[in-house]
């Protein structure tokens, strides 16, 4: 069971924006400082956010959406490419299987 945060989302959220609206050296420390969490909790919440939303991650939230939704489908096509590589095989022995009359 996973640990439960011990800020609110919307608390990460508004920390992250802050630091985006601020956009200067010491932004980070600042921020922290006024909100009362430690520097490297708000370091890596603003590492860890979407661009989107102020953060340090390179994707924005339709583009993780994306790629979640496309490592599904690479799934599902490479189990079906196992269920297809079988039968290949079922059917190449059951064509090489001497016929008796």
């Amino acid at each position: 069971m996973p640990t439960p945060n011990k800020y609110p989302k919307e608390f990460r959220e508004r920390a992250v924006r802050m630091v985006a609206e601020l956009d200067e050296p010491g932004a980070l420390r600042r921020v922290s400082e006024k909100l009362g969490v430690n520097r490297e909790t708000v370091r890596y919440w603003v590492k860890n956010a979407p661009a989107s939303r102020g953060g340090k991650r390179g994707l924005s939230d339709e583009e993780i959406a994306e790629l979640d939704a496309l490592r599904k489908e690479v799934a599902e096509l490479r189990r079906a490419n196992e269920i297809l590589k079988s039968a290949s095989v079922f059917f190449a022995k059951e064509l090489d299987r001497p016929r008796t009359r």
